[in-house]
């Protein structure tokens, strides 16, 4: 919950504060060991997180247009917009 939330030194305190409250939840001692740990990792968790998330492709280019048909057996397809999307898609750090 605390890195799926980043939290910051605030939310930190009252999330350990409710769990230490909680019955069952974690002792004072525990909350103080989570709290020190979080301080000094959270930007390294943070980070973790994000690259897990990441996708290993990424968008290098991308050219797009809208095409109108000027032409068509039937009247009522004459000027039907085609979006075409070409994508270029490259390894992250690449």
């Amino acid at each position: 919950s605390i890195a799926s939330a980043d939290m910051d030194l605030n939310q930190l305190e009252a999330f350990l504060t409710a769990q230490t409250k909680k019955q069952g939840g974690i002792t004072s001692d525990q909350a103080a060991v989570i709290a020190k740990f979080w301080k000094n990792h959270r930007i390294k968790i943070h980070e973790s997180l994000i690259n897990q998330s990441r996708w290993d492709n990424v968008l290098k280019n991308m050219n797009w247009r809208v095409d109108l048909k000027s032409q068509s057996r039937y009247i009522d397809q004459i000027n039907t917009p085609v979006a075409i999307v070409e994508m270029e898609l490259g390894k992250h750090g690449q």
